[in-house]
């Protein structure tokens, strides 16, 4: 196994072990959770994919074009 495998494992085992504690260890809390922000993060998606087929920029993509456009 490379170093970089094992350094994504680490950080996976370290996300694994941040999100038990806090739920206080209760892995069906931390499950919970996991699942209800997956879900949070697809409908901003499904919101951000619908925006951007109605020809609407995203408000962080329009701040970075005017830092951009008046460097």
């Amino acid at each position: 196994m490379s170093a970089t495998a094992l350094l994504d494992n680490s950080h996976y085992e370290q996300a694994c072990d941040q999100a038990i504690a806090m739920c206080d260890g209760n892995l069906r809390s931390t499950i919970k959770a996991l699942i209800m922000a997956n879900e949070y993060l697809e409908a901003e998606l499904e919101e951000l994919q619908a925006a951007i087929s109605a020809g609407c920029i995203p408000e962080t993509s329009r701040s970075k074009i005017r830092s951009s456009s008046a460097a």
